[in-house]
């Protein structure tokens, strides 16, 4: 069961003017469930990227990245499920590329304006013809008010679908920011979550639209861990209809903080329920690292802990065996770290000060907080002013039966 994560309600999700989603039941690799998600984008809609970082990236990655750079504004998203097309070589762009051109005549567009995106299964044969015959279908649910069955379109072996929303006032008209996301195992940064797709209706040139993509990617997917495995296919995409009338044309523009706050905390709560809903999770862990003297010293240390494999079964234990947090700051590969001035807390509970077992603490204390399903670790390093905050989770049996049994 996911920690503290409830389904995304329909109710809650408000509607991006510019932006229609439609969902179909194609049988890319089961039968009877949501795998292929259209989306329709308004003319002149502004669309920016980040993707994963692994060197084996999917085919419809490829094939994104090359759509996005000609300069052409898109005007669809295709996402299937259930199959990755990764390490499937030219065969793959091949059949991504078909899916495109049979998106872009059902929509009206040419292919290089549509955007691909894949995932399920690696090394397996996109079976394109099942996502091309699902396109009708998925062309008649068109719809703005969407994004909560979108949200189960593109799920694998989540158990629970993502979307948060946000309306933000700017010169006294309504911005809406609205996203899904989906991952719970093959997560870890560069760029973390295997695909998040947020929307708004301000207006936002491309360039600016990057750039603000990349920072809030920083403080959200890329700061989240499951398993430090990156995906092949990973995707965060932000798109700008301009349908509210509102623009934003730079950092020094009228509601570019107000639009920058909701576009963060959207992708924040999607990459806090990615952790939620981690596989087998039955621990939401907090890891703070303050006082380091760079925020990347810090992410460094934060991750060390975070993928601990010894720190996470301990967390799904409830064992304060906390030792192992020490041991993964020690070997995070800070150098010049003076570890006799290093304090490490669990929740409220100072468990080492100045290096060493804090003396008065007692295990009691330590056992209370493990007892819990949202902890906190936090470590000060007392070397600077710099800090960073990861989210991860515990490993439980369940994780090892879910990966083991993944494709039977």
């Amino acid at each position: 069961m996911p920690v503290n994560l409830q389904p995304a309600q329909p109710e809650h999700l408000f509607p991006v003017a510019g932006v229609d989603l439609g969902i179909a039941m194609a049988g890319v690799r089961k039968a009877g469930r949501k795998d292929v998600l259209l989306v329709r984008l308004a003319p002149g809609a502004t669309v920016a990227g980040v993707f994963t970082q692994n060197r084996f990236c999917a085919a419809p990655v490829i094939l994104c990245k090359k759509h996005l750079a000609s300069g052409k504004a898109p005007r669809a998203m295709v996402v299937n499920t259930g199959n990755a097309n990764a390490g499937t070589g030219d065969d793959g762009l091949k059949r991504a590329l078909q899916v495109c051109e049979a998106v872009a005549a059902a929509v009206g567009c040419s292919s290089g304006e549509v955007l691909p995106f894949s995932t399920g299964v690696i090394m397996e044969p996109l079976p394109a013809d099942r996502i091309i015959a699902g396109l009708p279908a998925a062309k008649a649910d068109l719809r703005a008010a969407n994004w909560a069955s979108a949200a189960e379109a593109i799920m694998t072996t989540d158990t629970v679908s993502k979307a948060a929303s946000r309306k933000v006032q700017v010169g006294g008209r309504t911005v809406t920011v609205t996203g899904i996301a989906k991952g719970s195992g093959m997560i870890h940064p560069d760029m973390a979550t295997m695909l998040g797709f947020v929307a708004t209706d301000a207006a936002v040139p491309a360039g600016v639209l990057q750039e603000l993509l990349q920072e809030v990617a920083d403080e959200s997917f890329n700061s989240i861990t499951v398993d430090g495995d990156t995906s092949t296919n990973d995707s965060f995409m932000l798109v700008a209809t301009g349908a509210s009338g509102v623009k934003v044309d730079g950092k020094a523009a009228a509601g570019y903080a107000e639009l920058r706050s909701a576009v963060r905390e959207v992708s924040i709560q999607l990459a806090q329920a990615i952790i939620r809903d981690g596989e087998g999770a039955t621990k939401f862990i907090t890891v703070k690292v303050e006082g380091g003297r760079d925020r990347a010293e810090c992410r460094k240390i934060g991750f060390a802990i975070a993928h601990s494999p010894l720190v996470k079964t301990a967390f799904f234990a409830s064992d304060p065996n906390l030792g192992r947090i020490l041991a993964a700051i020690g070997y995070a590969g800070v150098a010049d770290l003076d570890t006799s001035r290093v304090d490490l807390y669990l929740g409220d509970v100072l468990v080492a000060a100045q290096g060493g077992r804090n003396p008065a603490y007692r295990e009691d204390a330590g056992n209370a907080v493990m007892q819990q399903p949202e902890i906190t670790v936090r470590v000060v390093l007392n070397r600077g002013t710099a800090s960073a905050t990861l989210w991860t989770c515990d490993f439980s049996f369940e994780y090892v039966k879910i990966n083991a049994e993944y494709r039977t």
